[in-house]
């Protein structure tokens, strides 16, 4: 098989010849049709990220080998099954979503469907190849939902950025849905934030970003309020707090930055909920009698489950949620658009799209 692959970090990605894998057990085999660009690709291929004063944490010392396709957000068109995947939803020709947090299949995470919280994890596109190639292997017929009259583009989607909001917009309801949820950030994350509360029939979404533009997508996609950041924090704070008609209940942060954390967390009204989705890097430094006294909780979001994409894959189905902005583009052009989206110069989406899509 073909995969456009980070061979060394920082560099240019490659078109690479890899061995077309196998499918063993309950393995399948799939021809990748689109692949997202998602903002953590841009943490693997540059090799590591941002802890704070606690350094730079390498991804080759988790286990990160090269040459690596990236890319797990993955629509393919199945082409072989393993001798255990026949007769469990999926056949030969069948387009498929593909759930890629995958973990060692053996835990009691595992065992419960959620794998993306076990420890020893292989997610697609990380520690395994992933949708920058021709192909890809499924670890588990389950991992595959069926997204029969889904835009297959916006399906691929929705196996991170999808899912990733879908599950952090989770750990704030049920709430009031006239109460103010607030979102950092108004890329890729954010726009499918707003769409999918929409969908759940929440009506009041205040969106914060630093680029004016984007912040016009989140008006056009359904924000109620925006909010222009800037680097004065407190005065970022400020304008949340009018905006929403007061401190918020609920913050998602899909930035996650050392900024952004500490704006987010000062907007929080007492009882309120901060949810960390981002991986921009640095560290938040907290007042610690603050969290009791006004009781406030700061909660990580990792991804989501594949029983969650099989829940927004149902939603989709049923025309509730709104499409984001997609742009389509071949596969060999995924080394422009990872170059793109380092710059800010992205607006929505950006999907791969294979040679028999």
């Amino acid at each position: 098989m073909r995969a456009w692959a980070v061979v060394e970090t920082g560099k240019p990605l490659k078109e690479i010849e890899l061995p077309t894998p196998e499918p063993q057990g309950a393995q399948v085999l799939l021809e990748v049709t689109h692949a997202g660009v998602c903002h953590s690709d841009l943490h693997i291929w540059e090799g590591g990220y941002d802890l704070g004063s606690r350094g730079v944490m390498k991804l080759t010392d988790r286990g990160v080998t090269l040459p690596l396709a990236m890319g797990h957000e993955i629509v393919g068109r199945v082409v072989k099954l393993g001798p255990d995947a026949h007769n469990q939803g999926s056949k030969v020709g069948d387009l498929r979503v593909v759930f890629p947090w995958v973990g060692c299949g053996t835990c009691e995470a595992c065992q419960r469907d959620e794998e993306n919280m076990c420890v020893t994890g292989r997610a697609l596109g990380v520690f395994q190849h992933g949708g920058y190639a021709t192909h890809v292997l499924a670890t588990h017929v389950k991992h595959l939902v069926d997204i029969e009259g889904v835009d297959p583009a916006l399906a691929a989607t929705y196996a991170c950025s999808g899912i990733t909001v879908y599950s952090a917009i989770n750990k704030l309801l049920p709430m009031n849905p006239k109460t103010p949820i607030v979102l950092v950030g108004a890329g890729g994350l954010g726009l499918q934030a707003i769409a999918i509360l929409k969908a759940l029939g929440h009506q009041n979404i205040c969106s914060v970003d630093i680029d004016a533009t984007k912040l016009e997508a989140a008006k056009a996609q359904g924000a109620s309020a925006t909010v222009l950041a800037t680097a004065d924090g407190p005065a970022t704070t400020k304008a949340i707090i009018a905006a929403c008609g007061g401190p918020a209940m609920g913050v998602i942060d899909l930035v996650n930055g050392s900024a952004s954390s500490r704006f987010a967390f000062d907007a929080l009204q007492k009882g309120g909920k901060l949810v960390q989705v981002g991986l921009f890097g640095g560290e938040l430094q907290v007042p610690l009698p603050l969290m009791p006294m006004r009781a406030l909780t700061i909660q990580g979001s990792y991804v989501g489950d594949v029983k969650e994409l099989r829940a927004l894959i149902a939603i989709a189905k049923q025309g509730k949620i709104p499409a984001i902005p997609v742009e389509l583009t071949p596969q060999k052009n995924a080394d422009a658009v990872l170059n793109r989206l380092k710059n800010g110069k992205i607006t929505g989406r950006v999907v791969l799209v294979g040679e028999s899509a």
